[in-house]
């Protein structure tokens, strides 16, 4: 059987990628590392691991079911994370539609038998891997970004690194 290594995520769109790149710009040429390619960027929902092909449609059609309620999240530092050794944008607060969100997508992990990740929901977008480790950067002005829907996405590895691919239903 073939499987996919999915995870569900907010995809921003052109217009949010230019604006948080504009935002951190001067921060993150600060930091030591490679750069994560902006058209990669994204903010992780819950991560769901292999998968099989033939279950990608019943994990859509649940998906599908779920109501966005609209919400604002607001970026306004770059953090580093020593275990994975990445420079991210990190929002200090989740809003309550997106934790009403994550929890909606755990639910439907768990229908189709996979259980979601035990640690708590940090929104954030990794822009440095392989980074050196640097002291939080406050941003001298937020980027803040609107959303009203999610994406199923696959994670596909090659020669040239990691891309991201929504999985439209």
């Amino acid at each position: 059987m073939s499987t996919k290594r999915l995870f569900f995520a907010l995809w921003p769109d052109n217009r949010q990628r230019d604006r948080l790149r504009d935002v951190i710009n001067s921060v993150a040429k600060t930091v030591e590392g490679r750069a994560v390619d902006r058209r990669s960027w994204h903010v992780t929902l819950p991560y769901i691991g292999e998968v099989e092909e033939s279950r990608i449609p019943e994990l859509q059609a649940l998906a599908s079911q779920i109501e966005v309620e609209p919400f604002r999240l607001v970026f306004d530092r770059l953090e580093f994370w020593a275990r994975p050794k990445v420079a991210c944008l990190v929002a200090a607060t989740v809003p309550t539609e997106l934790e009403n969100l994550v929890a909606s997508l755990n639910s439907v992990l768990r229908e189709v038998g996979v259980m979601p990740e035990d640690r708590t929901y940090r929104p954030h977008i990794t822009v440095v891997r392989n980074a050196r480790t640097f002291a939080t950067e406050r941003l001298t002005q937020r980027a803040t970004t609107e959303w009203s829907g999610f994406e199923l996405m696959e994670s596909q590895s090659g020669p040239g690194g990691v891309s991201y691919i929504p999985l439209k239903q």
